[in-house]
């Protein structure tokens, strides 16, 4: 028999958005008149990105290793612009988990660096309003998933027991790792997946 859930932490890209990394590529380089293979390159095949998402260096020193990488300013807003421009909010998934009880908490967990939450706050206000201090950015966690630490970092963090914790998340790995820190978890990739989940844990 499940353990009864109290948190449900939600992954969010490939659950609650659909993200095009070549959106947000070439939306900066249009802003600022460079080629999209130079922004590729300095943001994720030298390391920049992981390096932020991971909490390893803060959203200045990024921002500024961006800026001298692209020899072009990346300010805060062209950064959320391009993330918001390259994103989608999955309405069937945000109706269901907005539909759920009250009873039950939600957090969110997602691979990225702090600035991520803004993002997340103009697309989806609703869902944010309703997670509260629950909006989590592994860079602020200072990991990554897969790593179980970074999951009980972040239950600590939202005073949640794992056994208790309903993890939801697109990849395998990430789901195992919340595994291995005592979190239920389960992968899935579509509106319908969420709702067969929720069902099953006795959530809807």
């Amino acid at each position: 028999m499940k353990p009864s859930i109290e948190l449900l932490l939600l992954d969010v890209d490939g659950v609650l958005l659909d993200y095009q990394r070549s959106v947000r590529v070439r939306h900066i380089a249009r802003s600022l008149c460079v080629d999209t293979a130079q922004v590729q390159q300095v943001l994720f095949e030298t390391g920049l990105e992981t390096r932020y998402d991971s909490g390893m260096t803060d959203t200045a020193a990024y921002l500024r290793a961006l800026s001298e990488g692209l020899q072009a300013e990346v300010s805060e807003a062209l950064w959320i612009q391009a993330r918001l421009a390259a994103s989608r909010p999955r309405a069937e998934v945000v109706q269901r988990i907005l539909a759920l009880s009250e009873s039950v908490r939600i957090g969110v967990l997602t691979n990225n660096g702090p600035l991520m939450a803004e993002v997340l706050r103009a697309l989806l206000p609703t869902l944010c309003h309703r997670v509260g201090e629950g909006l989590l950015c592994s860079g602020a966690l200072g990991g990554r998933k897969p790593d179980p630490a970074l999951y009980l970092r972040a239950l600590q963090r939202l005073q949640a027991a794992p056994s208790r914790t309903l993890f939801i998340d697109d990849l395998f790995t990430n789901v195992r790792g919340a595994r291995l820190a005592g979190l239920q978890a389960e992968t899935v990739r579509d509106g319908r997946g969420v709702g067969r989940v929720l069902k099953r844990y006795g959530l809807q």
